[in-house]
């Protein structure tokens, strides 16, 4: 069974609110600029021909696109909004897998600026950035290695006996400039 923390984490769907948010509005935008230019469009190419029709048994000739107007206007709105809500829910659902990565990295970085190598960085299967994440862990992997070479090397020189001769601190040198900076 889940614990209360998994079930909240579920429910948190803003993981980086302003990223998010205007990933959802640029989208968003785009339905609503496509569906007015294809009103558009339909109403220009209408205006060139006449529809004849009767209306409450009269006979009425307009230009097509003054019959089509509202019936235009009423499918793009109704398109619009079910695109619109589709389009949000999509693009959260994407955006998660950018916004969650990123969130995971800035925490990685700043558990490794403390100092912290212990644990390694890792993404879901289906999140974007799973090479980079795998690149992080070789980095890191990289860099405990080193530094527990220096450590051990440090030890082994604390309890040499004769003392420390120009070979072991070249060597300690050597391992520590490892480290470009």
């Amino acid at each position: 069974m889940k614990n209360a923390q998994e079930i909240n984490k579920r429910k948190n769907y803003f993981i980086d609110k302003t990223f998010q948010s205007r990933f959802i509005v640029k989208f968003c935008l785009l339905v609503v600029l496509a569906s007015l230019i294809i009103a558009g469009m339909l109403y220009w190419l209408g205006r060139q021909s006449t529809t004849v029709a009767i209306i409450d048994s009269r006979v009425v000739v307009r230009t097509t696109a003054d019959f089509l107007l509202p019936l235009l206007l009423q499918t793009i709105l109704v398109v619009m909004v079910i695109l619109g809500i589709a389009t949000i829910i999509l693009t959260l659902l994407f955006s998660h897998k950018i916004a969650g990565p990123l969130y995971r990295f800035k925490k990685a970085m700043e558990s490794m600026k403390s100092g912290n190598l212990s644990a390694n960085f890792n993404l879901r299967n289906y999140d974007q950035l799973k090479g980079l994440s795998q690149e992080v862990n070789a980095m890191i992997d990289r860099t405990r290695d080193q530094i527990n070479l220096i450590k051990a090397d440090l030890t082994a020189l604390k309890e040499k006996k004769g003392g420390i001769s120009a070979q072991d601190l070249e060597e300690l040198d050597k391992k520590i400039n490892y480290f470009k900076t």
